[in-house]
């Protein structure tokens, strides 16, 4: 909501600039860091509702503190450059809510801060009981799947995959954190087996296993639920 702290973490003026012009348009309060060592400083202060993350930094990678924010609970939007996708994925992997890639458009960097803002404020909320998203109905105290009024009965992994997805939606998890989190982290098996339960809850929710519109795959990352629906 308007009036909330951003920190824009980035070595290069110019892009600082813009990012704050944007974001205070928007309402948003802006503290800027140009260095690791400036953004722990800045930290110190008033806890930023998000921070926007350059993941490479004068005084070393923002992997580190990607990480601590994480930890802390604290929503990031990473900046990388294009052709550094394995520092994209490690981002994601560490658990970074968003990220946009530079060249980008600062209206685009302001509606995905915007997006994961409202996804933290609704992720305070207490969670739902059932979870309905089209023809289905997921409820979570009775561990229960419906699709179009009829039960239809999951494993109790496909459930618990499930039900990670329908309470975290537009979230991106890689195969190694759903492993680490449905099947529990000392699990050792390969990640393809997340991949076999995600086709065949595929098969039970969606209208075309073949073109998913809910449980979509992140090329190269993981996946994500998408509530909506939306066609790929």
């Amino acid at each position: 909501m308007p009036g909330e702290h951003i920190l824009v973490v980035d070595d290069e003026p110019g892009i600082r600039e813009v990012c704050r012009l944007y974001l205070e348009r928007e309402g948003f309060a802006v503290r800027e860091a140009a260095s690791l060592a400036g953004a722990r400083a800045a930290l110190r202060g008033e806890a930023p509702a998000l921070v926007v993350l350059d993941l490479m930094l004068p005084d070393g990678s923002g992997l580190d503190l990607c990480r601590e924010l994480v930890e802390a609970g604290t929503p990031v939007v990473c900046l990388t450059a294009r052709a550094d996708e394995t520092d994209r994925v490690l981002g994601l992997e560490l658990g970074a809510d968003d990220y946009v890639t530079k060249p980008f458009s600062p209206r685009e960097l302001v509606a995905r801060v915007r997006a994961v803002l409202r996804r933290a404020r609704a992720a305070k909320e207490p969670a739902p009981v059932t979870v309905r998203f089209g023809r289905c109905a997921v409820d979570l105290a009775a561990r229960r799947l419906w699709v179009g009024g009829r039960e239809v009965a999951c494993t109790p992994k496909e459930f618990d995959l499930l039900a990670l997805f329908v309470t975290h939606p537009h979230r991106v998890f890689t195969r190694q954190q759903l492993l680490e989190r449905v099947w529990d982290f000392s699990y050792a098996g390969d990640t393809r087996t997340v991949d076999v339960h995600v086709q065949r809850l595929r098969r039970k929710i969606e209208p075309d296993p073949q073109h998913p519109r809910y449980l979509k795959t992140v090329w190269s990352v993981g996946y994500r639920f998408d509530p909506e629906g939306e066609a790929s």
